[in-house]
């Protein structure tokens, strides 16, 4: 495996780093680790907490947010999950465990002093299921709720992929892709010139790939493959049935979660609109947010739609 984010200097890890940079420490099964989190903005109102994707991915690509959130008065952090490139790295496959993942973003909530009265938390893509998981487990810790770019129900994504995006893309490409993973050739470059040509510029994200930008760029280049091997699975086309995450679903869950919520969908990513207007529907104050142009990182490619839309639903609080 390939050292994750080698231009990075651990040797000096104090829990405040200044510029807003905090090493959080965490106690888990496996022993106490740190977590990097960065606060931007002052707003004791309006408190966000920045859940990336992945798994196993860091909070770079989020950083459209800098365009946005601060001449709009919102407090964010941006936080990398633990096994994230900025964070502690530990070898330990147990680790990487959805209950252990809640438990640790509700230590980061207290370490952060990030009150109820004043706390949203925000999820993209997997981390829109760890922000569900934890609005379930922590209600009265919220006071609004943002899932963007994610489905409710693991086995839903897999027939939305399989049923709608397949059949759309080049079928000898998806042959081959199918044929890579089958032999666990995903490291093989071809395996990423296919995606990066069938896949990613039509349903991740809509630009060229030599125009994608440096926060996401960065961001990719930087996943753990430990973390998202064994939660997600090897594939790119759906979340592999031996994953941790095979069986996922809560939509029936949606209803007992009572704070604010807004789920965002757009028209060409990889999660499926409907299936995301029906958790709107079923979330008790849940709000849509659809973003007609946009892909699994609208909030690059559908942009104005997107922060126009998050920062209403905030402001809303």
């Amino acid at each position: 495996m390939k050292p994750i984010c080698e231009y990075l200097d651990y040797s000096a890890r104090d829990d405040v780093l200044g510029g807003g940079v905090r090493m959080v420490p965490i106690q888990t099964p496996a022993g106490a680790f740190k977590v990097w989190t960065k606060r931007i903005g002052n707003n004791p109102a309006l408190r966000v907490l920045l859940l990336h994707g992945g798994p196993g991915a860091t909070h770079e690509y989020l950083e459209a947010c800098d365009s946005y959130l601060p001449v709009a008065e919102v407090e964010y952090y941006y936080y990398d999950q633990l096994g994230s490139a900025y964070s502690d790295q530990p070898d330990d496959d147990s680790l990487w465990e959805l209950d252990r993942f809640v438990d640790e973003v509700e230590q980061v909530r207290r370490a952060l002093g990030l009150e109820p009265d004043s706390f949203v938390l925000y999820g993209q893509s997997w981390g829109g299921i760890l922000a569900i998981e934890y609005a379930l487990a922590h209600p009265d810790n919220l006071k609004g709720l943002v899932i963007s770019n994610m489905m409710s129900d693991v086995p839903a994504y897999n027939r939305y992929a399989q049923d709608v995006l397949m059949p759309t893309m080049d079928q000898d490409a998806l042959k081959e892709i199918k044929a890579l993973e089958s032999a666990g050739e995903i490291e093989d470059p071809r395996y990423m010139e296919l995606l990066n040509e069938h896949y990613y510029v039509n349903h991740v994200l809509r630009m060229p790939l030599e125009d994608w930008p440096n926060p996401v760029q960065r961001a990719f280049a930087a996943i753990n493959p430990a973390v998202y091997v064994s939660m997600q699975g090897p594939s790119e086309l759906g979340i592999s049935q031996d994953a941790k995450l095979a069986q996922w679903s809560r939509f029936d869950d949606l209803s007992s979660i009572e704070v604010p919520a807004l789920v965002i969908a757009a028209r060409y990513d990889t999660m499926d609109p409907a299936h995301i207007e029906q958790m709107a529907d079923r979330l008790p104050l849940g709000q849509y947010l659809y973003c007609p142009k946009g892909s699994h990182l609208a909030m690059y490619d559908d942009q104005r739609t997107y922060f126009s839309g998050l920062l209403e639903f905030l402001h809303s609080l």
